[in-house]
């Protein structure tokens, strides 16, 4: 079975319109080979986004997609072009990220179908894949062990200084981590991307700010054992051992996110383009805020 980017690729050279159904991950949506947009059971979608933004209910954008859709909501909800622009554009890089390497499942491509959003604005499938690769070097630069990407976030007991500073995204995820929340568990909760959660996951763990991920137990010891092997374990995560998160150096940029292992280790041309609507520019400006924050 051939790897959903490659499957992605044929479609777009096919000049296909219609769903291509990822079993439960996903679908992608094509018109004339080009994607329209992209959902992921990952990631948050436009309608996540726009509610944790206090635009829309969900409620309410659902009954717009069954009545009228992207025109009717354009005409009568309180959302602009422009913001409801930029929401599909993370959206799809959002998915993109985290569907494309999928693999294990059949993908089932049905032509003609849309989504209700579609038609407004195209996205070049070889763009969005230089687009991800470029993500993914970008958070191996950041961080270079994707431990922590299916990991709960835990904040650290102590500060490696005496004070810190978060940014927005930063705060929300300490403020919602809990025992068992993972990056993507957040994302989807408090209505942000997944990639920029993970940003700000990994630049926490670079700072010091993040507990290393508890190691599963496999087998029952003895009480006499446990303790033994927990003061190891103590002494490893304080001295930098296996339980402490990895540190960055020269090698770090061979360990690279499992998202997908045949993704090249450097970023492969421009951001993505698209058309009618000038996405590009609006690429442009997200990948500069990325890196400012």
């Amino acid at each position: 079975m051939a790897p959903l980017d490659t499957l992605l690729a044929g479609l777009a050279r096919e000049h296909a319109t219609g769903a291509l159904r990822v079993g439960r991950a996903g679908t992608i949506f094509l018109s004339e080979g080009r994607v329209t947009y992209m959902e992921c059971a990952q990631t948050p979608g436009v309608e996540r986004l726009l509610a944790a933004r206090g635009r829309l209910p969900e409620a309410a954008l659902r009954r717009l997609q069954a009545d009228g859709g992207c025109k009717r909501l354009l005409e009568e909800g309180p959302v602009t072009l422009g913001e409801l622009q930029y929401c599909v554009l993370g959206a799809v890089l959002d998915a993109a990220f985290f569907l494309l390497p999928v693999g294990g499942t059949r993908p089932k491509f049905r032509p003609g179908e849309q989504h209700w959003l579609g038609g407004q604005w195209y996205f070049d499938v070889a763009g969005l894949m230089r687009e991800c690769a470029r993500r993914r070097a970008y958070l191996a630069q950041i961080w270079p062990s994707a431990q922590l990407d299916t990991a709960p976030v835990r904040p650290a007991p102590w500060l490696p200084g005496s004070r810190v500073t978060l940014d927005s995204v930063q705060w929300e995820v300490v403020t919602g981590a809990g025992a068992e929340a993972t990056p993507l568990d957040l994302a989807r909760r408090i209505g942000r991307s997944g990639y920029s959660v993970l940003l700000a996951v990994r630049r926490m763990a670079a700072a010091g700010l993040l507990a290393p991920p508890v190691e599963p137990t496999t087998t029952t010891r003895a009480p006499e054992e446990s303790a033994t092997k927990a003061g190891e374990h103590r002494a490893k995560t304080a001295g930098g051992g296996q339980g402490a998160l990895p540190q960055r150096g020269r090698g770090a940029a061979a360990q690279r996110p499992p998202h997908d292992p045949r993704a090249p280790g450097l970023p492969l041309g421009p951001p993505v383009t698209a058309d009618p609507t000038d996405l590009a520019l609006l690429m442009r400006l997200k990948k500069a805020l990325e890196e400012l924050t």
